[in-house]
């Protein structure tokens, strides 16, 4: 058995799998999402403490199958430094405890393996990834070999998200607030311009279009309330200096409008998304297609690939709802295949900005 530990960003989670037959053995997560929320948003120094307490209990409560281990796994890249040093920390005492090697996991390497939790990984395979921290469209060669053919030059898809939730007073994690909201709201209400329309550039950008949230919540809070047909700042506004321009906490705006601003903001996100892919398509002749990380989970979002995949006669996968978001999972299932390679660690370093660029799969 492979024990894994996750701590890239704001879950701390352990998990064991049997390295014959990749069935999950234990795992547990503890999110930190109620206690960032009140910041809106992830604060690396308290995700750093959280991880600390909780790493410790959440790996003793696995105890029973330390007998059984044969590694140690860990997530030592991307993430934020503060919260992957808990991680790491944890597996290497544990891992000389145990006296047990230790096995080194880019997280986003284990969000490819989300796709393939119980079986054998299948390549070559296009893939899409969007989380709260990336935004990437990759091609995954037979061998293995990860090209990154786009990726966001600002913003990721996730993190526009939390940030348009946070303009409209709403939760966090932004996706799941603003996915609800939409669905009492009008998309068409406001006229958001699609960001590169018309380009060839293969890249995401999402700043523009969380600007456009951002002028039309100051519109509506200076009581300006637009018709559906007003003309909506573009996303080449000028971006006012002065904070009094930013649009409060509790907001003013009427909660149609809310709804009304989410729902136009959630479709041209995921029409961003579906017209840079149509990009990649036309270039690549992918026979399988898989989306992972956290933002997979948008419904929309899942729908309209449904319809691009199938009008390229691609099969579409996704990983299972439940190990969309960041979990300990992933990471044990690509440490299996590493420890069938006896892929192991002499030095396990932290590389909090790696790139997945001619990383290959296993």
């Amino acid at each position: 058995m492979i024990l894994a530990i996750e701590s890239s960003c704001d879950d701390s989670s352990v998990a064991i799998m049997k390295a014959s037959d990749f069935s999950l053995v234990h795992y547990e997560k503890i999110s930190q999402e109620k206690e960032h929320a009140k910041y809106g948003g992830v604060v690396p120094e308290l995700a750093a403490r959280l991880h600390t307490a909780a790493l410790p209990a959440v790996i003793l409560r696995a105890k029973e199958h330390f007998k059984s281990l044969k590694a140690i796994a860990v997530t030592n890249e991307p993430g934020l430094s503060v919260s992957l040093l808990p991680g790491i920390v944890a597996a290497k005492a544990l891992a000389t405890a145990l006296n047990l090697p230790l096995i080194s996991v880019n997280h986003l390497v284990g969000h490819i393996y989300s796709l393939f939790l119980s079986e054998q990984i299948k390549l070559p395979l296009g893939v899409l990834l969007v989380s709260g921290g990336h935004t990437m469209i990759l091609d995954i060669s037979e061998s293995g070999v990860i090209s990154v053919l786009g990726a966001t030059s600002d913003d990721s898809f996730g993190e526009s998200f939390d940030k348009s939730a946070k303009m409209l007073g709403l939760g966090y994690p932004g996706g799941p607030q603003i996915q609800n909201l939409a669905l009492k709201g009008d998309d068409r209400a406001y006229d958001f311009s699609l960001p590169l329309k018309g380009t060839k550039r293969l890249e995401y950008s999402f700043s523009g279009l969380k600007n456009q949230v951002r002028l039309a919540c100051l519109e509506l809070e200076n009581s300006r309330i637009p018709s559906k047909n007003s003309r909506i700042p573009s996303e080449n506004s000028r971006i006012p200096s002065d904070n009094s321009r930013i649009p409060s906490k509790n907001s003013r705006i009427p909660s149609q409008q809310k709804a009304n601003i989410a729902a136009s903001f959630e479709r041209v996100a995921c029409l961003h998304i579906i017209d840079r892919l149509k990009l990649a398509f036309s270039s690549q002749k992918w026979a399988r297609f898989g989306v992972v990380g956290g933002a997979s989970a948008n419904l929309r979002l899942r729908g309209m690939l449904e319809s691009l995949c199938a009008s390229y006669d691609c099969e579409l996968l996704f990983a299972p709802l439940e190990y969309c978001s960041d979990n300990a999972v992933m990471i044990a299932r690509a440490a299996v295949a590493k420890y069938h390679n006896k892929d192991f660690c002499q030095n396990l370093e932290m590389h909090p900005r790696s790139s997945l660029e001619n990383l290959k799969i296993i």
